[in-house]
């Protein structure tokens, strides 16, 4: 408990405190520079230009199908494809085009997963052939542990009603489980992560160090692309610390009243977070303006969730309704810096955009005002001890959950391709930013209620479920679960129902669901970031991959 009086006369208010553990990482990206310096950084530079060169007229030299397939597969995996979309683009078209009537599980999986992760619609029926006369999929293919393993991760891209790629979920991981423990390297390890994370829901960057392990232990590598492999992962790594670097003052400076000591001091684990989102270079401003966006949201739901009175809370919100800095003076002190910082934090995102670009900041506020409003809504249910009905409690935390309101923000610093009809799309709350929202606030949900529900805090998913259908708590995760596996069937629907929008565009929205994956699969790793985020932040932002 915190006491702290409004102002001189005022009532003492008793504070509620989660015990958040300070940050793990303090001034670490401002005191310690890369460790690549800048004429290394030039030479690297220089030898990874050339070996991009040689790359691309690998995908000129390769006709084969199956090398072709397994020359993108290894691009994409590593990291790599961002240097490469033409070439890939027009390979992948090619590809759709051939015939893999005669092919066996590994490619025909392949095939499969590298057409629909460009967005191509083809039928699960392809695999119709690897069953027998009963429908089941055939026993013999128990032994083909690298086919099995492709048909799993292809799997994991079916949409509503593909039966068989369900079948083929529950078939291929029990035989893999079965195999596993007499693999030898690199394969037991690919088994090893796949097993835990499907290829499609993992974090790209964490995929790429990952997999360049895997990679150089593959007999069949091409050195080439190994090598341009590690240069590109040290790069970027420079960019993205330096990046952190100047993010680091920017919030030591918002930081520094030492007002928020009752919120999670995570800006490091925002970066991480974005990071997610987007790595390329190419998206350094859409990439600190989102960063900025996720801390400053983080920040305002520990105001509501922890700290704010009811009454705070309603002014809190009703000034971020009206956006205007002079409404500032009807807030208690411990408010007023940050709402000024949200609304000077706001206009330097619009210093930073063209002239035809401004309006996006319109777009953001009115998303940020209906997530204060989610938040204020969740202090009336906890104040009041109300349970809500599941689909009540959805309907507010699903904009709670911040995802409709952050997936907006990271187009704001994109380029031309985010028209104005895009942020007319994207605060419409579409099926693919509900499908997002759901993965978000559920997965949540599971892995902190139990943490949660130790302070005054308002009902979760979990709780609403219990006391809706008369369950456990056991049974409401696992029905819980079911609805975040429907809804990355309707990300995978509408990623490849490209009417209006390009994959660009919707992969952003498929990047942050796929955090929730490694965020909050096991615990809460944003609020509790000492252990297994921790580790993953070192992987990507502390130690260069050695050459």
């Amino acid at each position: 408990m915190d006491l702290l009086s409004l102002a001189p006369g005022d009532e003492v208010v008793v504070r509620k405190s989660a015990g958040y553990h300070p940050s793990v990482w303090g001034d670490y990206f401002i005191l310690h520079s890369s460790p690549q310096t800048q004429k290394c950084d030039a030479s690297m530079k220089e030898r990874a230009e050339e070996l991009r060169g040689q790359v691309k007229s690998t995908f000129n030299d390769t006709i084969d199908l199956l090398q072709t397939m397994e020359l993108i597969d290894s691009i994409q995996l590593l990291g790599l494809d961002y240097h490469f979309q033409k070439e890939i683009s027009e390979t992948v078209s090619r590809i759709h085009d051939a015939n893999i009537d005669d092919h066996g599980l590994y490619h025909t999986a392949l095939w499969f997963r590298l057409l629909r992760q460009q967005g191509y619609y083809v039928s699960p029926n392809v695999f119709n052939k690897f069953k027998d006369e009963g429908g089941s999929f055939m026993r013999t293919l128990g032994s083909d542990v690298k086919g099995l393993l492709s048909l799993y991760n292809a799997a994991y891209l079916g949409t509503h009603g593909e039966i068989i790629l369900d079948e083929a979920i529950s078939f291929t991981r029990n035989n893999l489980v079965s195999a596993s423990a007499d693999l030898k390297p690199p394969l037991t390890t690919q088994v090893s992560l796949d097993l835990e994370t499907p290829l499609c829901r993992r974090m790209r960057r964490l995929l790429a160090r990952e997999y360049i392990s895997i990679y150089q232990e593959d007999a069949t590598r091409d050195d080439a692309i190994l090598e341009l492999a590690k240069l590109d992962f040290n790069l970027l790594q420079s960019l993205h610390r330096e990046e952190l670097k100047n993010i680091t003052k920017w919030w030591n400076d918002l930081a520094s009243s030492k007002r928020f000591s009752f919120a999670r001091d995570r800006l490091v684990e925002c970066y991480f977070w974005i990071l997610g989102v987007y790595f390329e270079p190419y998206y350094s401003r859409a990439r600190v303006i989102a960063t900025k966006v996720i801390v400053l949201t983080s920040i305002l739901d520990d105001i509501y969730d922890v700290y704010s009175t009811l009454e705070e809370s309603q002014r809190l919100t009703e000034a971020i309704h009206r956006w205007d800095a002079k409404v500032v003076h009807q807030l208690p002190e411990y408010m007023k810096d940050y709402y000024l910082k949200l609304i000077h934090t706001f206009e330097e995102f619009e210093d930073l955009l063209a002239s035809g670009e401004k309006y996006r900041i319109t777009y953001l506020k009115e998303a940020m005002k209906d997530l204060s409003e989610a938040y204020f809504e969740e202090s009336k249910w906890r104040d009041q001890h109300y349970v809500p009905t599941l689909e009540e409690h959805l309907h507010v935390s699903l904009i709670s959950s911040a995802y409709p309101m952050l997936e907006c923000a990271s187009f704001v610093g994109m380029g031309e391709i985010a028209t104005e009809e895009v942020f007319k799309w994207i605060t419409s709350f579409p099926k693919i930013v509900q499908a997002s929202a759901i993965i978000c606030r559920i997965m949540n949900d599971i892995t902190s209620h139990e943490l949660e529900q130790t302070r005054e805090h308002v009902a979760s998913t979990v709780q609403c479920y219990m006391k809706e259908y008369g369950t456990d708590v056991h049974v409401a995760c696992k029905k819980l679960q079911v609805l975040v596996d429907d809804a990355w069937k309707d990300i995978n629907e509408e990623y490849l129902n490209q009417t209006a929008f390009p994959v660009t565009l919707l992969q952003r929205i498929v990047n942050f669901s796929q955090m929730i994956e490694i965020i909050y699969k096991h615990i809460d790793g944003y609020t509790n970031s000492s252990m297994k985020m921790k580790e993953y932040i070192s992987l990507l932002l502390v130690h260069p991959i050695p050459l």
